[in-house]
């Protein structure tokens, strides 16, 4: 199937997904004891909805949900996590096509693909991106954003490969998997 990247129902989608990103980022993260760094479970729902929806879909999703959700919880939001979160979401989606879940198939080959990626992706998001944009634009301490980001990246990255994957295989089993229906004769 081919997706067209901003069709009524992937525009919809970064509505949905950026109004759930924000409810999971603010109601279901684990503090760590790293002072402003949780656990996120809203990257695990990213990770499923730019895989449905496409690298447009979770660029949005990740930039604009968590751009709201500092802005509702924190008072404004910090950019350089929010760039992140939007290159994340892109680099979730850019293995839709390799992964076609709309198949109805989310099998070994799909879930290494599916974690090699968003392991990489997070890596050079938390571990690169978001420490030196911190230092570049609010001239925060090294160690600070180090320590941060390195929390961060680490417990997106097992959440993400424990809850997107569990949430990419039930949906797969939600779709019809392709040649599985026969015509009566």
């Amino acid at each position: 199937m081919k997706k067209n990247l901003f069709s009524t129902k992937t525009i919809v989608a970064v509505g949905i997904g950026a109004a759930v990103f924000v409810i999971l980022g603010r109601f279901a993260a684990i503090p760590t004891g790293v002072p402003n760094t949780t656990i996120e479970t809203s990257y695990a729902f990213l990770a499923l909805m730019s895989i449905v929806f496409g690298p447009a879909a979770g660029l949005l999703i990740g930039f604009i949900g968590h751009a709201l959700k500092d802005l509702l919880f924190y008072g404004a939001p910090w950019w350089s996590w929010v760039a992140v979160s939007g290159f994340v979401g892109l680099c979730f989606g850019l293995v839709w096509k390799k992964i076609n879940i709309d198949e109805g198939v989310f099998a070994k080959k799909q879930i290494i693909t599916f974690n090699i990626t968003q392991a990489t992706a997070q890596a050079i998001g938390w571990f690169l991106l978001a420490p030196v944009l911190d230092i570049l634009i609010y001239a925060e301490p090294v160690n600070k954003v180090f320590t941060q980001a390195i929390v961060a990246g680490i417990a997106n990255i097992v959440s993400v490969g424990v809850l997107g994957t569990l949430l990419l295989l039930a949906y797969a089993k939600t779709r019809v998997k392709t040649g599985s229906l026969q015509k009566d004769a």
